[in-house]
């Protein structure tokens, strides 16, 4: 979670970062709680060592025939005081622990300030907005026309926020999971890899997923959950290993079926497929030494620009302020894509540096030259399938409500080069 010796070092500098984030002190608190936590431990082996000289004791004046009463009443009173300094050090570290685990990670230095959204920062633009000569149609218009895209029918399966995909719209999603997953593997080297969908609490929490955005992922009734994204599964991959240092960096790739409850986001982007229960996504994660961290954050954001830049889609990057960094990371860019339809900037990618906070959640170290040290995770979208769908129907659709497919895509698609 957060390194304590760095806490107690400068608990006012810990402080700071929290209120980066709006979040009220705790620094010193923290500090207290530990020092009474280690006085206590302290007095947990003085009496350890206590107890084994009265045993010895005990035992030569047993052979000596001598009266043991006193001593062995001393011997019960200190298992007593070990008993009671043992659940003394128990319930400081688990009231630590709680703190900890719902303080959200470090921002980097070079996150900008602000409350919202309103201050990300536009690092770059790839493209021109794409203004149509004619009015343009939003995906799910384009889609319900063509009879490919049918909400109806998912309602009566499953209820809202899902959609049933058919003939060319249903073939076009497949393809851009294939598409992504080619890039990744033949150009930026990541290892494509096939996860399973449910998890254990211990991958969700060493994922900074468990507990605060318990609400946000469903739950199995034997107590597993459904991944809320093939993060959880890659990264708890190296979850309590230590791994040999040529082994790093380590990435890796999966197209995956990612599933969330969408808890808060009542009556957001109802329509269509934007925020949905039930998604594809083609998810990137790199483990790596700590000073690799940065510069693997820019490549793997590059990887992902590059499926957007292939595909004609207008795009920017940002860099996201202090209040709308998430809480598992130190920093993230945003690839958002511009949607001639709905004429906005939407986000299609999102590329976290968690620095060494996940990795001390699971417990992942590699062998340092100097022991083992906490590697450092990042996470990436390379890209969310289905809203990059939505950029490739809304930016290529004709006046007529047909749809375009772009040339990278059309040997994908067995050589279609228009749906409609």
């Amino acid at each position: 979670m957060h390194d304590l010796k760095a806490l107690r070092a400068d608990p006012a500098a810990f402080d700071a970062a929290l209120a980066r984030r709006g979040l009220s002190p705790v620094g010193q608190q923290l500090v207290s709680e530990d020092e009474e936590r280690r006085a206590a431990l302290a007095a947990l082996q003085e009496a350890q060592a206590a107890r084994k000289t009265i045993a010895k004791e005990i035992g030569l004046l047993k052979r000596q025939n001598l009266d043991t009463a006193e001593i062995e009443a001393k011997a019960i009173a200190l298992r007593d005081q070990i008993a009671g300094l043992e659940e003394r050090a128990n319930t400081i570290q688990t009231r630590i622990d709680d703190v900890l685990k719902a303080l959200p990670n470090r921002l980097d230095a070079s996150v900008p300030d602000g409350k919202s959204e309103d201050d990300n920062v536009v690092v770059h633009v790839r493209g021109e907005k794409r203004y149509l000569t004619f009015e343009p149609k939003q995906h799910f218009e384009l889609g319900e026309a063509l009879g490919l895209m049918d909400f109806p029918t998912a309602a009566k399966l499953s209820g809202t926020r899902f959609v049933v995909l058919r003939g060319a719209l249903a073939r076009l999603e497949r393809t851009l999971g294939q598409f992504m997953l080619d890039i990744h593997t033949s150009e930026f080297g990541y290892s494509e890899t096939s996860v399973p969908l449910l998890v254990n609490d211990d991958a969700m929490y060493g994922t900074d997923k468990l507990p605060k955005f318990a609400e946000d992922s469903f739950r199995t009734e034997d107590g597993r959950w459904l991944i809320p994204t093939a993060e959880v599964p890659l990264t708890a991959s190296v979850m309590g290993d230590i791994l040999p240092a040529d082994a790093l960096p380590i990435r890796m790739t999966a197209l995956s079926q990612c599933f969330r409850s969408e808890a808060g986001s009542a009556g957001r982007d109802v329509r269509g497929m934007l925020r949905q229960h039930q998604f594809t996504k083609c998810e990137l994660v790199s483990v790596v030494r700590p000073e690799d961290s940065e510069a693997e954050h820019e490549r793997m954001t590059q990887a992902a620009e590059t499926v957007l830049e292939r595909l004609g889609i207008t795009f920017r990057r940002m860099l996201l302020c202090a209040g709308d960094t998430g809480f598992g990371a130190a920093k993230t860019f945003d690839l958002e894509a511009w949607l001639p339809g709905q004429k906005a900037w939407r986000e299609i990618s999102s590329c976290s540096n968690t620095r060494d906070f996940q990795a001390r959640r699971m417990n992942a170290r590699y062998r340092a030259e100097n022991g083992p040290a906490f590697v450092n995770t990042l996470n990436g979208s390379g890209l969310a399938v289905g809203r990059t769908m939505i950029a490739v129907m809304e930016t290529y659709q004709n006046e007529d409500g047909s749809i375009d497919i772009p040339e990278v895509l059309r040997p994908y698609m067995g050589g279609l080069n228009r749906i409609g």
